[in-house]
């Protein structure tokens, strides 16, 4: 249930960011953008280690570790998209960036031997994406060598936010979180600042109005900082693809949140929003497979008598494991 409330709770922050995201594409240019969205996440991260004294590790591996992840997730993953958004409409980035859980399924096993590609989880990807692409089939067209070339950007970002997953789930699950994501978000702010300081200029001659101010606090504090966090406890107690399935989900409900700003809900908007949800039944819900020796062993237990029950502390409570 726990781990449940949280993937819903995800879905809810990651859903919400995308209108904080265009309200503040309005004034200030993308990557800059961006790179101030992680500037203030690393200062309130940075605070949160102080106030805990969690220093950083001196591990090489982690700082490898870290390294590689930061670039691909928080530079390359919102860099590409944020450029490719210029580009094409916010529906064909939703679309494209539904490719985030198919990526994980392929990369999954090479790092992580217990996670194997179904015909379900493909079957349920692919009827999420088809809902996704339902949704938003209005704004499919891609025209010129630009829209092209932002298409391209967005599923190479997804690539690398997938892999960046993987890595963090295969690799990092023993590091601190907040020291991990700490690390992470300064290599990508650090990447996104110099980029943006070379193509978009000094910060200080943006339109800082009070409306772009409240985006980029709230996309740090809520959609980074809380996010990450919550992301990362998810990748250590379930499977990466059932952590991965959030991206489907997030593209339907942001447009039941535009239905609240005055946005049309269109007819498409719930039947692609039903496939939706079937696809993350059929991935969440999976039936558990019966281990035959343990049926053998019960009925053999009920056939002597001879059944321990244990002591309460020997009691394991069920928890969705990998």
């Amino acid at each position: 249930m726990k781990v449940l409330l949280v993937w819903l709770i995800l879905c809810g922050i990651w859903s919400s960011t995308w209108i904080f995201i265009k309200l503040g594409l309005a004034d200030l240019p993308p990557v800059s953008f961006a790179a101030w969205r992680f500037a203030v996440a690393v200062a309130i991260l940075l605070l949160i280690l102080a106030a805990n004294k969690i220093p950083f590790p001196r591990d090489k591996r982690f700082w490898i570790l870290a390294g590689a992840t930061g670039f691909f997730q928080f530079f390359l993953n919102y860099g590409l998209l944020f450029w490719g958004e210029q580009h094409i409409s916010s529906g064909l980035a939703a679309v494209l960036q539904t490719t985030i859980p198919a990526f994980g399924l392929v990369l999954a096993p090479f790092y992580l031997p217990d996670e194997k590609i179904t015909p379900r989880k493909v079957f349920a990807l692919l009827l999420g994406i088809a809902g996704v692409g339902v949704i938003f089939y209005e704004q499919l067209s891609v025209s010129g060598t630009l829209a092209l070339a932002g298409s391209a950007a967005v599923i190479v970002g997804a690539f690398f936010a997938a892999y960046a997953s993987v890595l963090t789930k295969s690799h990092g699950t023993k590091s601190n979180s907040t020291a991990l994501l700490t690390a992470q978000m300064i290599v990508g702010f650090v990447s996104l600042a110099l980029v943006g300081l070379m193509w978009e200029g000094n910060p200080i001659n943006f339109r800082w109005t009070w409306t772009a101010i409240f985006c980029v606090l709230y996309l740090a504090l809520i959609g980074s900082v809380a996010a990450f966090w919550l992301f990362y406890w998810l990748l250590r107690n379930i499977e990466i693809t059932k952590a991965m399935m959030i991206s489907l989900v997030t593209p339907f409900v942001a447009v039941l949140i535009g239905s609240f700003f005055g946005e049309t809900l269109q007819w498409q908007a719930l039947a692609g929003g039903a496939l939706i949800l079937l696809s993350v039944g059929l991935i969440l819900f999976q039936p558990k497979k019966k281990s035959v020796a343990d049926d053998t062993e019960k009925k053999n237990l009920l056939k002597t008598g001879d059944v321990d029950f244990g002591s309460d502390s020997d009691v394991t409570p069920l928890k969705v494991t990998n």
